[in-house]
Formats: C-alpha cells, sequence, structure tokens
C-alpha cells in the first residue's frame, strides 16, 4: 500500500503542471493534499472525479486559503472534517478518514510567521491536535498522521539551523511540541530508513534553494508505534516538481 502525502500549494495550480499526469503514473492508495487554496465549486470534474479515486474537501472559509484534500482508492468507512471547533475548522485544516485497519489524517498544520498571534495560534493547534489524536487512539490505534507540519524538529531536519534558531519553524517551542507528540506515541518513520542528513521536502524558491538543496524537511508521515512494523519503506520524492514542497511517501506491508 503506497501512501503520499503533498503541499501543492494550490491544487488548481499543480494541475496546470501536470498533477493528474502525476497521480496516473504515482497511482498511491491513498494521497493527503494540504494547501489546496481552493473551493469544491472552484474545481473541474478531473480533480473532483479522477479515474480510480473518491475524493474529498475541506476547504478553508477564507478565499484561496488554507485547505486539504483526500484522494482514496478504497472508501473510507467514515471521512470527518477538522475538529469541531469553529476557531479552526474555519481554516479547512484536517481530513480524517478511518479505514479497516487504521486512521489516516492529511493535516495543514499552521505557519506560525506572521506574528505572536499566529505562533499562539499554531501551538493551539498543536495541542488539539494531540488531544483529537489521544481520543481516536480508544477506538483505533493504528493511526497515520501526514502533512505539512510547518516544523522542522531536530537540527538535521534543516540546512542552515543555526540561522534559523529564531524564525518560526525552528523555535524550541515548536520542536519540544514534537517532542510531545513522539513521546505520545507518533514515530516519524522517516528516520528509521533515513539517518543522515540532507533529506528536505520543503525549499525556498525564490532563492534557488532547491537547486542548492538548501532546505527543510517539514512534510512528515507520523505514525502510531503499533504501525512502525507494517511500514516498509519511507521516501521523499524531491524530483517531483510542481510546488515549494515535495511529495513524501511511505509504503505499508
Amino acid at each position: 500500500m503506497k501512501i503520499l502525502s503533498w503541499n501543492v500549494n494550490g491544487i488548481r495550480a499543480v494541475q496546470k503542471k501536470g498533477f493528474l499526469e502525476w497521480l496516473r503514473r504515482e497511482k498511491p492508495d491513498i494521497l493527503g493534499v494540504q494547501e489546496t487554496k481552493a473551493k469544491p465549486e472552484q474545481l473541474d470534474i478531473f480533480l473532483m472525479h479522477p479515474e480510480g479515486y473518491h475524493t474529498y474537501w475541506n476547504s478553508a472559509v477564507r478565499p484561496g486559503y488554507s485547505g486539504v484534500a483526500l484522494f482514496t482508492r478504497e472508501r473510507p468507512l467514515k471521512v470527518t472534517n477538522g475538529f469541531g471547533i469553529k476557531r479552526f475548522d474555519d481554516e479547512g485544516r484536517v481530513i480524517t478518514a478511518e479505514y479497516p485497519e487504521f486512521a489516516f489524517l492529511t493535516v495543514y498544520f499552521p505557519n506560525g510567521k506572521a506574528s505572536d498571534e499566529r505562533l499562539r495560534y499554531k501551538m493551539d493547534f498543536y495541542e488539539e491536535t494531540l488531544e483529537f489524536v489521544r481520543k481516536l487512539k480508544k477506538k483505533q490505534p493504528n493511526i497515520i498522521v501526514c502533512g505539512d507540519y510547518n516544523t522542522a524538529h531536530k537540527p538535521i531536519d534543516l540546512a542552515r539551523p543555526k540561522e534559523n534558531e529564531d524564525v518560526s519553524g525552528f523555535l524550541p517551542v515548536e520542536r519540544a511540541w514534537l517532542d510531545k507528540w513522539v513521546a505520545d506515541g507518533q514515530i516519524d518513520v522517516f528516520r528509521k530508513f533515513h539517518e543522515g542528513p540532507g533529506h528536505y521536502s520543503w525549499w525556498d524558491l525564490k532563492s534557488g534553494a532547491r537547486e542548492r538543496n538548501v532546505g527543510w524537511r517539514i512534510d512528515y508521515h507520523f505514525v502510531t508505534e503499533t504501525l512502525v512494523p507494517k511500514v516498509k519503506s519511507a521516501t521523499i520524492l524531491k524530483d517531483v516538481a510542481g510546488s515549494d514542497h515535495a511529495p513524501v511517501e511511505i509504503q505499508l506491508k
């Protein structure tokens, strides 16, 4: 089973760059998409109903902002948008799909760079994610939480850690929450397969950082401990263009 996650930085923009052709080539069983920046009524039939897939959308109230989507071959038992809390749900950041074997979340975590208020919102969103997953675990211990977490966890996860110690995305408070997330039983499975530096999933396009591989690893698949033995590979598809993020992939046995 192939499970992909991709922050597309605008689903309509990436469609023009060959998204549907890429989807046909990759043939993921499940694809979580972040930062769709569109409402379903703005999308064409090809995106809404690609051959072989069921799609689900959670859009922000604010036009052209945030948003997540799910492309899945198997129809889930249940699909839920958001946390059930208006403050967070208005930004369209979460879809939860429940399957017989596991629960899958595609999440676009907030960016905290804009202001202290947005950083507080990001930290509150993190805490709500933790509580939501804790409740979900009571009925389904196997959980995958993929998406753009907007934080590099360790110094190895970005090219220039020293220069970014005071930048949101690598602040001690953000990294401490990821420590807490791991302590609660979520495993960053990419690091089970790749221990070294130089593995990034986001690059600043304006500075040509991608060509120089001066990036950040902020797109993850975290899985609960019970699922770790079933993960047979984890990869960053760094050569896939179309967004400032690369898709990330795991394969389950």
